[in-house]
């Protein structure tokens, strides 16, 4: 327990004194090394790093991430979002419920909460506003909705969660396909009573020519998901090629059928996943260094003897984890938490007898909300940059939606079949 406190009271330091990311998970790995295991030969720290990242399952994370900037960049989200608004948008509030649409739309095929906060921002906020939804609403609507690209996949969360614990991407994303669903229905809940008191009104009804044409002109955007999670459960393709011809069709469908990108625009946005690319796998490098030590240092066997002793149930347990969560999720971002907490509770977890696919949905559920949470969620300050708004007005808009996500965390961590059901009945 020495070495637990130790690492987290240097990690907490370092995160209250400003330091990057990179440096609050790599100082601490290099304090154990020394303090703990200075035995060790010193370059078991690079070949740990190097290892750790050398998968081909983490292939998928780039190529999903570079698709979705060339998808935001181009019309296929815009063409899935026209096709929710012509079967919804009539309804009081519909714009509403395109936006969540949208959002889960465009999750199905990027897998990534700021990439789809900043295409649905740029998309659907005037609208919200030119119907008449509250400007806090509409902004808190577009952060939280975005949440759902974190469980629907292809959802890099889930695939990162899958690598630190060798659970089944497949069987996470099946039920990635669920949770997702369900969030996604709390926040239209939310929207259809924000909507009666204010008064916002549906579109005109969209007659079955129009609604047809609408969706011919998004043919080749709804080939997207149809390619991605057809080819998986088919078995077609494994998640990482399926985030290759990701790219690959995104590249073709914008720059030869839409013809909305250049080959100018397309090296930015290539420069641009580079770099976001770079930050990710550098914290997961360092992640798996840091992991290594926990796991040589017994932590996980220490944990499950001390809730031993304490007569610690799941029902309590997975509490300690949700608070655990949603404290981290206040100050780092999403992939730096699965790297510090996933590695010492899943052993727990598995321990004490739970699904690693349950145990998944809830470490999901929470890492989307840490994305929204304040003072320090990432989509916050996407949502803020993009929309240049204040990051005071996105949080205010986003409280009621921070409750919705308390219920449905609830919902899918004491209700196991929620996360359970349909790779049971697929896989």
């Amino acid at each position: 327990m020495i070495l637990v406190a130790a690492i987290g009271v240097l990690a907490a330091v370092l995160l209250i004194a400003g330091f990057e990311m990179f440096m609050v998970l790599g100082i601490p790995a290099l304090a154990v090394k020394a303090g703990f295991f200075a035995n060790l030969p010193g370059l078991i720290l690079p070949q740990r790093m190097t290892a750790g990242i050398n998968q081909t399952l983490l292939l998928a994370i780039p190529f999903f991430l570079f698709a979705a900037q060339l998808m935001g960049q181009g019309q296929i989200a815009t063409r899935l979002t026209d096709v929710v608004r012509a079967l919804v948008g009539h309804l009081r509030g519909g714009i509403g419920y395109t936006t969540i649409g949208g959002a889960m739309g465009f999750g199905s095929v990027s897998g990534s909460a700021p990439a789809t906060v900043a295409a649905m921002g740029k998309i659907l906020y005037p609208e919200l506003r030119r119907v008449g939804f509250r400007d806090r609403f509409a902004l808190g609507l577009i952060v939280s909705s975005a949440e759902t690209a974190l469980l629907i996949p292809p959802s890099i969360t889930l695939i990162v969660y899958g690598w630190i614990t060798g659970t089944s991407i497949a069987a996470l994303f099946a039920a990635g396909v669920g949770v997702g669903v369900i969030l996604g229905l709390a926040c239209a809940v939310l929207t259809m009573i924000e909507a009666r008191r204010s008064g916002v009104r549906g579109d005109p009804r969209a007659g079955l020519a129009e609604i047809a044409s609408t969706i011919r002109r998004a043919g080749w955007a709804l080939g997207m998901p149809v390619l991605i999670l057809g080819g998986i459960y088919s078995g077609l393709f494994t998640p990482t090629e399926a985030a290759v011809m990701s790219v690959v069709y995104a590249i073709f469908v914008e720059m030869l059928i839409y013809r909305s990108l250049d080959l100018k625009t397309l090296a930015r946005v290539a420069e641009q996943a580079i770099v976001q690319n770079a930050v990710i796998f550098l914290l997961l490098a360092i992640g798996t260094a840091l992991s290594y030590f926990i796991t040589l240092a017994q932590i996980p066997a220490t944990l499950i003897g001390f809730l031993e002793e304490m007569q610690v149930g799941p029902v309590v347990f997975l509490m300690i984890v949700n608070v655990a969560f949603i404290i981290a999720g206040m100050f780092i971002d999403p992939n730096s938490i699965q790297l510090m907490l996933v590695p010492a509770l899943y052993p727990v977890a598995m321990h004490l007898g739970l699904d690693p696919v349950h145990f998944g949905m809830i470490v999901a559920v929470n890492i989307a909300l840490g994305m929204v949470t304040p003072p320090f969620g990432l989509d916050l300050f996407v949502a803020s940059s993009t929309l240049q708004k204040p990051v005071t007005e996105i949080i205010a808009g986003v409280w009621p939606f921070l409750v919705v996500n308390l219920v449905v965390l609830l919902l899918i961590t004491y209700v196991p079949g929620l996360s359970t059901l349909i790779p049971d009945l697929l896989l």
